[in-house]
């Protein structure tokens, strides 16, 4: 019944049985469930290996049990570690699925491929998502890194987005957490919420991306350098998995109406997100490009992070951050 929690049947029914009989040791309790003394044994191990019992000093009873609603918070607090430790895993190969399609499509294209179109440096960039947006019927969606946006480009955007808006194509944009301290970038998001588009934010984003009419999809081919060139996107196995990718994303991002919550840690997301790069090794300046903020902003994170966690050095706030559980103990 508790498999899903980390907790197999034998051991469950070895636990259950020291609930109500706690003085009986191993001899009594395999009697007593029709088990060998070995299978019992291992089943001990297995339940103190998930701190649900512990050797007792004292005499009588061989091991001391964990109450009941301790240890079910226990199994549900390693079981969430490791979902978390999942999730994580499988949104880093997300974000390295979309860009490995895009560098795939650009190859594919040279080799006469035709399910992407493959464009070269700033301009031919804008031309082609100009155009693109013209033809856009029923949907634009959008990740936008990068943190805060220059004024100008904000500007250059709100026309072609009233005339989407206008049209009654639907908009969807998600942009880092970061923008919400920066005024320009935040009065343009006001603007498209405004006019009707609908906006989100996160504290980290996989890949800039650009989804249209879920039909085709426009991605850098190099993602350290967005305007070098991009991929557009057409085949429909491809453009169904990105806009897979955009809706996980977009479930769990908050609206710009609302201020992101701290979780049970006290973090904010962008703490969090934070924490998990700066557990990850990334330098400053990794982690400041990642959550959109600026070199010295991403130092004042660390360096609060590591206060509060009353480490030294990086490696140590990595340790104590899954000593303390802040981070799951699976990181691979």
């Amino acid at each position: 019944m508790l498999e899903t929690l980390g907790l197999d049947d034998r051991s469950e029914q070895v636990y259950r049985a020291m609930l109500v009989h706690p003085s009986e040791g191993v001899t009594a309790l395999a009697k007593r469930l029709g088990m060998g003394d070995s299978d019992v044994r291992e089943s001990l191990d297995a339940l103190s290996s998930l701190s649900l019992i512990r050797p007792s000093v004292g005499e009588g009873a061989e091991f001391l049990m964990v109450s009941p609603e301790v240890a079910m918070e226990l199994l549900l607090t390693r079981r969430q570690a490791d979902l978390a430790a999942q999730q994580e895993r499988l949104e880093a190969s997300r974000a390295a699925a979309a860009q490995l399609i895009a560098e795939y499509s650009v190859l594919n294209r040279g080799q006469g491929g035709s399910e992407s179109e493959q464009l070269v440096g700033t301009d031919a960039i804008r031309l082609r998502l100009a155009r693109l947006g013209e033809q856009a019927r029923s949907e634009v969606m959008t990740f936008a890194p990068g943190g805060a946006h220059r004024t100008e480009d904000l500007q250059a955007s709100r026309g072609p987005n009233e005339a989407l808006l206008d049209r009654g194509v639907r908009m969807r944009t998600v942009y880092l957490d970061s923008v919400r301290n920066h005024q320009p970038t935040l009065e343009h998001v006001a603007w498209l919420n405004s006019r009707g588009g609908r906006v989100r934010t996160a504290p980290a984003l996989p890949v800039r991306m650009i989804i249209i009419d879920r039909h085709l999809a426009v991605l850098p081919t190099d993602i350290s350098d967005a305007r070098a060139g991009a991929a557009v996107l057409t085949g429909p196995g491809v453009v169904a998995a990105l806009c897979a990718l955009f809706e996980q994303v977009w479930s769990t991002a908050a609206p710009l109406g609302d201020t992101p919550s701290a979780d049970s840690r006290g973090l904010s997301p962008q703490e969090a997100e934070a924490l998990r790069l700066l557990a990850s090794g990334l330098t400053d300046e990794a982690m400041a490009k990642r959550l959109g903020v600026s070199p010295r902003t991403a130092r004042r994170i660390a360096a609060d992070l590591m206060d509060r966690l009353e480490a030294r050095s990086r490696f140590q706030a990595g340790v104590h951050a899954v000593q303390n559980g802040w981070l799951p103990k699976s990181r691979h």
